[in-house]
């Protein structure tokens, strides 16, 4: 299937990346053209913009045209009516595939992505630019007109429910974006009504991560710390000075953790689905932290992330295709499906896996004795084990 909020998180971690290293670092050719082996390298565009866009021309693609009904607003998500099998290309297979209802959360990831893509876009191509500003404002628009259409939990036939029932934090994380690049007073505004505005997730009972699919507002606030505009200076002292204390709680729990990395177990004292993309952005956001600080605590923390992810775990596993010594090798995933079907190719280097979860729902998984698990240890790389071993693009972007 193809979802809206797995790829709004996703782009903009990509281009959230070119843009700190312009605002922090001044580095104009950290993410140059010509930087990367892909087919759009030459075009004077940098190639992670490029690799971002081919996101973003779906997630334009899924808004409602003007003069249709529900104009404005975005599809959650399209995928087939029916579970496809593993090794499978998309042309081969014959399921149907069916678009899904829109979403509040769904127009709102559009108007935070296209608004941020607007203002990257505008000195490479303006027309491009121009097209998403009008994307994220008529989608901004729509969403405040239809606030509750909420995506379900129980539409998971086929494909992932990715259901949300509160968008307070889409609302906040599109209005930062549209700030940042307009600068007008009426985003500010919404801004600083919402109730997110003056907490930051990342620290007591939250510990775990600042932002998934489903908890965005931290997006906004990162953009906001890296904003270039000096009227919008108190905005970016106020979230750097957040964002170095989340950064803060990370650090602590690298401490803590007697792999050293940047997890928290949180109140339910378990690993969640994708555990491993929570411990990939908070190193994200140690980063950041010593971006704004420079303090090399900050730095030495975001490279555990890293070691843990490359194996140095409590199973001894590198959860990076082609990385380590036991690197993951057979992925949930409907193309690099070789244990499946030999015609299938493995999974290039570079693949993370969703990693330990402590929930434990696939069948295989169960079939293989890990139910009752210790929460590190809540893993198995078999394509078949779908909770512990998946792929997606929004927890491989943070590797990347």
């Amino acid at each position: 299937g193809k979802y809206v909020v797995n790829g709004g998180i996703s782009v903009w971690t990509l281009m959230n990346w070119y843009e700190r290293a312009q605002a922090v670092k001044g580095d104009t050719q950290a993410f140059a053209d010509k930087k990367d082996l892909i087919p759009e390298s030459g075009n004077r565009i940098p190639d992670i913009l490029d690799e971002a866009r081919w996101e973003l021309n779906f997630l334009l693609a899924m808004q409602v045209p003007e003069g249709k009904p529900q104009a404005g607003l975005v599809h959650h998500k399209m995928h087939d009516i029916e579970w496809s099998s593993l090794g499978m290309a998309p042309h081969e297979s014959r399921i149907k595939r069916e678009l899904r209802p829109v979403s509040t959360a769904a127009t709102l990831n559009l108007a935070a992505t296209a608004a941020q893509a607007a203002r990257l876009f505008a000195p490479f191509d303006k027309a491009f630019a121009e097209r998403c500003l009008k994307a994220a404002e008529t989608a901004y628009a729509a969403a405040k007109q239809n606030p509750k259409l909420y995506a379900s939990d129980n539409d998971g036939k086929g494909g992932g429910p990715y259901g949300d029932g509160d968008v307070t934090d889409e609302f906040y994380w599109a209005a930062a974006e549209l700030l940042a690049t307009t600068g007008k007073p009426e985003y500010k505004k919404d801004l600083e009504a919402s109730p997110l505005d003056g907490t930051i997730n990342g620290g007591g009972e939250s510990l775990q991560t600042l932002m998934t699919w489903q908890r965005v507002d931290g997006l906004g606030k990162i953009s906001l710390a890296l904003a270039a505009s000096e009227k919008l200076k108190p905005l970016r002292d106020k979230y750097r000075t957040q964002l170095v204390s989340v950064a803060e709680n990370y650090a602590k729990l690298v401490e803590q953790q007697g792999y050293h990395f940047p997890f928290g177990l949180g109140k339910d004292r378990e690993f969640p689905w994708g555990s491993n993309s929570f411990v990939i952005n908070n190193a994200l956001v140690l980063a950041l932290g010593y971006d704004f600080t420079k303090q090399v605590k900050f730095r030495d923390a975001a490279v555990e992330g890293l070691n843990y992810v490359f194996g140095r775990n409590a199973m001894g596993q590198s959860y990076v295709s082609g990385y380590g010594e036991r690197p993951l090798r057979y992925p949930h995933h409907r193309f690099w499906a070789h244990q499946a079907s030999a015609k299938y190719p493995l999974a290039p280097p570079g693949a993370l896996s969703g990693g330990p979860n402590s929930g434990i729902q696939d069948p295989y998984a169960k079939a293989a004795g890990l139910s009752g698990c210790k929460p590190q240890k809540c893993f198995i790389d078999h394509s078949e084990s779908w909770s512990t071993n998946e792929i997606t693009i929004n927890w491989n972007a943070p590797l990347a």
